[in-house]
This record gives C-alpha cells, structure tokens and sequence, in this order.
C-alpha cells in the first residue's frame, strides 16, 4: 500500500460514502482510478468491506462489558471462539497476554441482560472463572485509519 492507497483509504475511513469523484478530487486521481485502487484495496483484503456504523444504544444495546475470561487448562482459540460464537451478547472477543487466557466484549439491553449473559458465559465448559468491568461511559472510539 502506497502513500497514495493510505489517502484513499483515509477517505473511506472518514466518510465511507464519499463517491470515487469525491475521493478523486482529494488526491488528484480521476474516478475510474480510485475504483481501480479500491478494488486493488479489497482484493489484498487492506479493505474488508464497507459497513453502516450504528449506536448499539438505538437498537437497545445500551449496556456493555470487558470480561476476562479464565479457562479450564489449555484451551486453543479456536475452541474459544467456537464456544463464544453462539452467544449474541458477545460482539468482540481476543485471546490475550497475561492471567487471562481472553478478554470478550459484552453488549446487553440492560443490568439484568447482561447479568444473564454473563452467567451463560460462566456456564461455559472451558470457563474456568471470570473478571467483569461495567462499561460507565465511552471516552474514545475510532476505526484504524492510515493518518494515525
């Protein structure tokens, strides 16, 4: 990816709705040519699709949680993953350093949704024990973008 590429996906990054003429005008290409770069960007997988960005708040997914999670003996991440997967509270999950074998991202409607996906998440076979933090308000959220 070039200097070019990263201005290019900058753009998307900022407003992924801008037209390839819009994003053309920026840096100084023609329209056909961002296509084509854009499409280069989503062959190499730099871009992996364009998405709606919504407040989970909106759809009544206000409430959310990090939760570590310890597992019994040596579990793989795939194993992990599969088990989380089925759970739709679970909008994120990472395997980690540290004492935490992962730390998995919770959304719920409220206290007791949560309350209740964290018991189906303790409920889990290879769940050895967890650590939950209530998430109170949200400081910072951004995508990836080249610029940082």
């Amino acid at each position: 990816m070039n200097t070019l590429d990263q201005r290019i996906v900058s753009c998307l990054v900022a407003n992924a709705r801008s037209s390839y003429a819009e994003i053309g005008k920026v840096v100084g290409l023609s329209a056909p040519a961002v296509k084509r770069r854009v499409d280069r960007l989503l062959e190499t997988g730099v871009l992996r699709g364009f998405t709606a960005v919504v407040d989970p708040e909106a759809l009544g997914w206000g409430t959310e949680a990090f939760v570590e999670v310890h597992c019994r003996g040596n579990i793989s991440p795939a194993r992990i993953r599969a088990r989380l997967e089925p759970l739709p509270e679970v909008v994120a999950a990472y395997t980690v350093s540290g004492a935490a074998d992962a730390i998995v991202h919770l959304r719920a409607a409220d206290i007791h949704h949560l309350e209740d996906a964290l018991e189906r998440l303790r409920g889990l076979e290879i769940v050895d024990r967890t650590e939950s933090t209530v998430v109170l308000s949200r400081l910072l959220e951004r995508p990836p973008s080249p610029d940082r």
